[in-house]
């Protein structure tokens, strides 16, 4: 099953790792440097939208943010 809480986890963990800043990569994508805070708290998920500048940006592949590869093989 996929979980919410570990997407927001990995979301949070990608972030961190990118070594942008929270205000360069809003930028980057577009949203408000508070929104960036929320998804390191793990208050808020991005929109579909967001989430896919998000993966271009930090250069990940979407099924490893939303757990797909433990949801198959479950």
């Amino acid at each position: 099953m996929i979980k919410l809480e570990q997407i927001r986890m990995n979301i949070a963990e990608a972030i961190k790792q990118s070594g942008l800043t929270q205000t360069e990569l809003a930028r980057r994508i577009g949203v408000k440097q508070q929104q960036i805070s929320c998804y390191l708290k793990c208050e808020k998920l991005p929109t579909l939208d967001t989430f896919a500048k998000l993966c271009a940006v930090l250069d990940l592949e979407a099924n490893e943010i939303l757990c797909v590869e433990d949801y198959f093989s479950n």
